[in-house]
């Protein structure tokens, strides 16, 4: 049978700023910790960096139009925190703010609604001077940026979210160092995603107060499969489910930290400073939950494996350039417990996507099988559990387009649209023609 997302049913693309827009200090712009980290030699793949990436700050009218053409019906961005307050949050950049609003009138003739990420990591260098997201000073700094940008763009953005993936702010950003800023502290990294959620929590009551219809914070979540059966490697999967997924989760629906997570981070040293009214900010009321999903884990005992006393055991299967196992039922999977365990009123999947190498064929074409089927997996396994009752209301692709990936540079290709780095030329993929026949009929 056909699978069928509901009428309604908002089926988009998603991109973040510093990996599309380039123009890192024209109209007022500010330095981001990524401008920094992108520019130190030996942390991007090829010394590549995202200084003009796909130059969207200046082509943003064109891509509208290929958002257009696809039927998009809605637009997942982000904002450049830097583009906004270039120093500190003592001084506006108006034309920072001019720019977002010109994107978002745009979208809305072109009849897509705007879905806008507050912090997609592009913390600005001016704050992380101080302290960066390990300072309370950083919590405030965030609450006044979200309350100044929902009042520009409240009355025409209907869905806000304030962070994607805290977890790998903290944990790639500040534990293992392979992101901005590139630091390996564990106790840090703790404390970071603690504060990144304060920060969420305190933000929301300033967004909804400024008209925003929806308010919600973007996780990613890797499902943990037990290798075997048995009760150890069924308890170490657990184990690392509550401290990758729960230790956010939990807290933002009023049930704290996971106890068993706070107990090994308070015997190696590593627990957060929890403020007064940290916890009960942290649980305000969201409208919904945003969901990153690329793949599942797969993981056993292990007792010398530290903190969590597990490990991953490698899938015989399919894989993505990136090296992310291919498991659509994994959506299911993580869509269902969710909704499970925490009730959300609406949920999205605000990512999901796969990096493979492209070829443009001699008729100028990139034709993406493996692409297209993995979309097709995860939008089907999506619909089932829709029609099993999960809210699930909406689901953007990553991504738009090919773009700059992070510490993998250009390495990887993971957009609807093909870029051509050199030329700027996008071609649309099959892939993207694939989504846009899924908006079309509404069968995948």
């Amino acid at each position: 049978m056909d699978h069928v997302f509901p009428e309604g049913f908002l089926l988009g693309a998603a991109t973040a700023a510093y990996q599309i827009e380039g123009a890192p200090d024209e109209d007022g712009k500010g330095t981001s910790i990524w401008d920094t980290f992108a520019h130190t030699p030996g942390k991007i793949r090829n010394g590549e960096t995202g200084d003009v990436a796909c130059d969207h700050y200046h082509r943003w009218r064109k891509d509208i139009a290929l958002m257009r053409e696809l039927g998009l019906r809605t637009y997942r961005f982000s904002v450049s925190w830097p583009r906004i307050f270039p120093e500190d949050v003592g001084r506006v950049n108006q034309a920072g703010i001019d720019f977002y609003s010109r994107l978002v009138d745009g979208l809305l003739e072109a009849g897509i609604i705007p879905a806008l990420t507050l912090f997609h990591w592009d913390l600005p260098q001016a704050l992380q001077d101080r302290g960066g997201w390990a300072s309370r000073e950083t919590i405030d700094a965030f609450v006044r940026y979200a309350d100044l940008l929902s009042r520009a763009l409240a009355d025409r953005v209907p869905i806000w979210i304030t962070h994607n993936e805290p977890s790998v702010v903290a944990t790639d950003g500040h534990a293992v160092g392979e992101h901005a800023p590139g630091l390996t502290d564990p106790a840090l990294a703790v404390q970071v995603a603690h504060n990144l959620l304060v920060s969420h929590g305190l933000a929301v009551a300033e967004i909804r107060s400024n008209g925003a219809q929806k308010v919600g914070l973007t996780i990613n979540v890797w499902p943990q499969a037990p290798a075997t059966e048995s009760p150890e490697d069924v308890a170490a999967a657990e184990r690392q489910y509550a401290a990758e997924a729960g230790w956010f989760l939990d807290p933002l629906y009023g049930k704290g930290y996971p106890s068993e997570i706070m107990a090994t981070y308070e015997r190696k040293g590593w627990a957060p400073v929890i403020a007064d009214g940290d916890m009960e900010a942290i649980a305000a009321r969201t409208d919904f939950l945003g969901l990153n999903y690329y793949s599942r884990s797969v993981v056993r005992d292990a007792p010398d494996e530290e903190p969590w006393h597990a490990s991953g055991v490698d899938e015989e299967g399919e894989y993505t350039d990136i090296g992310w196992f291919v498991y659509p039922a994994g959506i299911y999977d993580l869509l269902t417990r969710v909704h499970a365990d925490y009730a959300p009123p609406e949920l999205y999947i605000t990512e999901n996507g796969a990096a493979f190498t492209d070829v443009m064929t001699s008729d100028g074409q990139i034709h993406d099988e493996r692409r297209t089927a993995y979309l097709q997996g995860h939008f089907a396994a999506a619909a089932r559990a829709i029609a099993e009752g999960v809210p699930l209301r909406g689901y953007y692709v990553w991504s738009l387009m090919d773009n700059f990936e992070w510490a993998e540079g250009y390495s990887k290709r993971f957009g609807l649209i093909h870029v051509d780095f050199d030329t700027q030329i996008r071609t649309i993929k099959d892939s993207g023609r694939y989504v846009q026949s899924v908006i079309r009929e509404g069968k995948i």
